[in-house]
């Protein structure tokens, strides 16, 4: 956002001048805290006849996570659900661009695309996260901002075999890692620590199949 804006106004008492540029004034109260919405969470629920929750899809690279979170989505939408895709690739474009790979810095993508859940989540919204956060401790933190808020958090292990997702490979990252040319790339050189209990595992079974048990597990039809 550029720091200077273009103020077409006429002289008076603020002084200023047509198309002179100026600098942006930032307006303080008394204390810069955050205010509470004047709904609470009950409310707004009941308002919309809807509850939100965030269905958190954690598996290797090209393990069917995005193809799952956006088939549901789908679903969710027809039925009159409000439901959002949070994809790994996509908050790399815009909440995460400034982050890399190393492990604080995946850390913070998890946190952040965490956070971002949680908030949808009150709205109402199901937040469809479709995210490799390769480690417990990082699912674990999510979960519990989850339930610190007292919000529902399903996390859906897509359990599908390494030797399958690189055989998929739809962007290439597998084998350009067995060639050399990416490093930390999550199932070949880098680390993943699978769920010891999700709320859902998917393995072996059709696209079809796989969002007809997540809707299930939301409790829909």
């Amino acid at each position: 956002m550029p720091d200077r804006e273009e103020v077409d106004a006429g002289s008076g008492a603020s002084g200023c001048q047509a198309g002179v540029a100026v600098a942006p004034r930032v307006v303080r109260g008394a204390e810069d805290t955050p205010r509470p919405s004047a709904l609470d969470r009950a409310q707004r629920w009941r308002a919309l006849g809807l509850r939100g929750a965030t269905v958190w899809c954690t598996g290797l690279p090209a393990s069917g996570k995005s193809t799952l979170a956006a088939r549901v989505e789908e679903r969710l939408i027809a039925a009159g659900r409000p439901a959002y895709v949070l994809d790994g690739d996509s908050v790399r474009k815009g909440l995460c661009c400034d982050l890399g790979f190393e492990r604080a810095e995946r850390d913070e993508n998890v946190r952040r695309v965490g956070e971002t859940a949680c908030l949808f989540a009150d709205a109402g919204v199901i937040s469809l996260v479709a995210l490799v956060s390769p480690f417990r401790d990082q699912r674990r933190q999510v979960r519990d901002l989850h339930e610190r808020a007292g919000l529902c958090f399903l996390e859906v292990w897509l359990n599908t075999p390494v030797q399958e997702c690189a055989q998929r490979d739809p962007k290439g990252l597998y084998r350009l890692a067995h060639a050399g040319g990416l490093r930390g790339l999550t199932g070949v050189d880098d680390p993943y620590e699978p769920p010891v209990a999700p709320d859902l595992e998917i393995a072996r079974c059709s696209p079809a199949q796989a969002s007809d048990a997540v809707l299930a597990l939301l409790g829909q039809p």
